[in-house]
């Protein structure tokens, strides 16, 4: 009997901790964090659905497979945004953005994409443009190391992809000036091989 109220004052000692430490957790972020993480889940869904939409015009796999990482991006986010008790913003409906600034992008860049190939492999190198960009700032709004390693799990993506679409654009004789992020910065991400970005 006694072995048995042992176990249990454990296993009530251990959930406490538990929920102390969620709390604890939740709390240890400022608004700017939150608010970048929130930004974040429905960036990387705009990045997929526009992909998404891009395939669904062209058939060309590097929609559908960067679209396929993109969603692993989302994941990545959303399970931050769980770990801090964070609501997710992103809806399930595709082409449908809470963020009033992301909702207009989103319908700028799909309407683009209407226009040629080329035009949506741009777009490709567009967002994946604005996204570095804005991950670089992110990285100096933390100190948290579970959010710093997503930020570089996802700015190693980015770069990939932007690889692959600028790839492209040099296959059909074009080329893409970067708009965000500075030029030094994208002529280093071409220089460099693409590769695993971990887990």
């Amino acid at each position: 009997m006694k072995k048995i109220s042992k176990i249990i004052a454990i296993l009530v000692v251990g959930a406490i901790s538990i929920t102390f430490n969620s709390c604890s957790k939740a709390k240890k972020l400022s608004e700017e964090e939150k608010n970048d993480l929130r930004y974040l889940r429905e960036e990387e869904k705009l990045a997929r659905d526009v992909y998404l939409y891009a395939y669904s015009l062209y058939g060309e796999d590097v929609f559908s497979n960067i679209a396929s990482s993109e969603q692993k991006h989302m994941d990545k986010v959303l399970r931050l945004l769980n770990d801090y008790q964070i609501n997710d913003p992103a809806s399930a409906t595709v082409g449908v953005f809470n963020n009033a600034e992301l909702q207009n992008l989103y319908n700028v860049l799909a309407s683009q994409c209407d226009s040629s190939l080329k035009d949506a492999l741009i777009v490709g190198a567009t967002i994946e443009d604005v996204d570095i960009f804005d991950i670089d700032e992110f990285f100096s709004h933390t100190s948290q190391k579970d959010i710093i390693d997503t930020y570089e799990k996802l700015n190693c993506g980015s770069e990939n992809h932007m690889r692959a679409f600028t790839g492209k654009l040099e296959d059909m004789g074009y080329s893409y000036t970067p708009q965000y992020i500075s030029l030094e910065e994208y002529t280093a991400i071409l220089s460099s091989a693409s590769g695993g970005c971990g887990k």
